[in-house]
């Protein structure tokens, strides 16, 4: 049987195991429910009642017991929102495995560690698909194959402006319109230079690699499910990028003198 100093230090483990779970799904582009949900179902399966309180940047966790005792409350900041799938469906897996095979705390802390260890993609790799995926949305717009060209060259361009800028820990959004003022002006210079037809097609499909879908789906998902600070919060936060990416297409189309 557990004392009372041990069991407290089970759940203060819990706690901060939760706090870090959470925080590690809200970087990773999850949204709320799904966070509380996940969370939820890892601390019933251990015996433990808990509360969340999930917002943009931060999480809160209070766990009780069965006489309404606190015995943890903490608040954790979250770091910067990106979009991480492999980390979701990682921990998703583990919470269920929690349920169905009667993990302990060691095994989930164990678990953690390998989904926080996992490789990204090469940055090579990362590059020449997000190229080609910018590539394929110019030819289903009708692009040319000089199009596509154009728009594999500008979008490897910007995404390696962005994480350049973002490796220098500059502000997101200034990243994000940098990428987009790169890709367009790159991929409006054959246009500039008479090289061919105008290119239109290229220079406006040169950016979608940045298009916020993420953040938009997660919000649309947040106010459906009754969260709606949150649900504002990213709407807000898709809707600045997109002004960045237009600023940074507006500055490229002012140089050439597009419009």
């Amino acid at each position: 049987m557990l004392t009372g100093k041990q069991q407290n230090n089970d759940v203060r483990e819990l706690g901060n195991l939760l706090l870090e779970t959470g925080s590690l799904l809200l970087a990773s582009g999850a949204n709320t429910e799904r966070v509380r949900t996940t969370l939820l179902r890892i601390s019933t399966a251990l015996g433990h009642h808990t509360e969340v309180l999930i917002s943009y940047r931060s999480l809160s966790i209070t766990i009780t017991s069965s006489n309404h005792e606190h015995l943890f409350n903490s608040v954790r900041r979250t770091s910067h929102h990106g979009v991480n799938f492999r980390t979701v469906s990682g921990i998703s897996r583990m919470s269920w495995r929690v349920v169905e095979e009667g993990w302990n705390i060691a095994q989930i802390k164990e678990e953690m560690a390998r989904i926080k260890a996992l490789p990204h993609f090469p940055r090579w790799v990362t590059l020449a698909m997000t190229g080609l995926a910018g590539a394929g949305f110019c030819r289903f717009a009708g692009g040319s194959p000089t199009d596509l060209l154009i728009v594999f060259t500008a979008t490897v361009a910007g995404l390696t402006a962005r994480q350049e800028l973002t490796k220098k820990k500059y502000n997101p959004y200034l990243c994000i319109y940098a990428a987009a003022f790169v890709a367009s002006l790159l991929a409006g210079l054959p246009a500039w230079l008479g090289l061919g037809s105008s290119h239109e097609i290229a220079f406006a499909t040169s950016v979608l690699f940045l298009i916020p879908g993420v953040p938009l789906i997660n919000s649309f998902s947040d106010v459906i499910d009754g969260n709606l600070q949150n649900g504002i919060i990213r709407g807000v936060n898709g809707l600045v990028i997109s002004f960045s990416i237009a600023l940074g297409m507006l500055t490229s189309m002012m140089l050439y003198q597009l419009y």
